[in-house]
């Protein structure tokens, strides 16, 4: 098998499990947080880690959020079984870089572990995940030039794949929904959120430390969980979140 077709397949299998990305994140986090002493986190340092690393977290919110909002039904889903375009997105982010919903992954996801203190672990779970979606986006790739030929091809060679060119954007087609981010992304801020609560309880119960239920990780994840499960709600049992022409 050559190799475009070894990727390609390889790819294709990753897809369906990308989303248990953060829970091999949180299996090696634990070890690292739990094994390491942190002389250098005071009450300062410890307040520039977390906003550093609540910024970084946020990017990637705002990134996925601004994609889910302004693209159609049938493109970005949450697809796992097979790759899905019922059209070509060109304009809006996607006018600045091909896979904004994997940077807005990477971005969130960098936020935790940044907060682990380890930024060397950072630097080896940063290559993972590029190792682990290169695959992805060059299976993606190869599905989207197959289904649209020459008009894929003429996008792909303006549009970066990872790092975003800002200067050529392009204003989206779509106006922006906030239902829809709503709709969708709730799960995944809930997720983050948990991410943040789960390396701060960790940290403070291997060192030692009380866990305070008045700490802002604490009550960052209980907002955000209700926040989640209201959503859920709204979404299963009402159409209050529906939007013809949206996915």
């Amino acid at each position: 098998m050559s190799l475009i077709h070894e990727f390609e397949r390889t790819g294709n299998f990753l897809f369906r499990y990308r989303g248990q990305i953060p829970v091999i994140f949180f299996l090696l986090a634990a070890p690292v947080v739990c094994f390491t002493n942190y002389p250098w986190l005071n009450a300062s340092n410890e307040i520039i880690l977390i906003l550093l690393a609540l910024g970084l977290s946020l990017s990637g919110i705002v990134i996925r959020a601004y994609t889910i909002g302004t693209t159609p039904a049938g493109t970005s889903g949450r697809n796992t079984e097979a790759q899905v375009a019922e059209q070509l997105n060109s304009t809006g982010i996607y006018s600045v870089v091909r896979h904004p919903l994997y940077l807005g992954n990477y971005l969130m996801w960098a936020g935790l572990l940044v907060y682990t203190g380890h930024f060397w672990f950072v630097g080896i779970i940063s290559l993972v995940y590029w190792i682990y979606y290169e695959r992805i986006m060059f299976a993606e790739e190869r599905f989207l030039e197959k289904k649209f030929g020459q008009a894929y091809v003429d996008w792909s060679l303006t549009a970066p794949a990872f790092f975003p060119r800002l200067r050529q954007f392009i204003k989206s087609s779509i106006p922006f929904s906030f239902r829809s981010v709503l709709r969708r992304e709730y799960s995944g801020w809930a997720a983050a959120a948990f991410g943040f609560f789960f390396i701060d309880s960790l940290r403070m119960f291997c060192h030692g430390q009380t866990i305070s239920w008045d700490r802002w990780s604490v009550l960052f994840f209980a907002l955000f969980l209700i926040g989640a499960l209201v959503l859920r709600t709204i979404k299963h049992r009402t159409r209050i979140l529906h939007e013809e022409g949206r996915s």
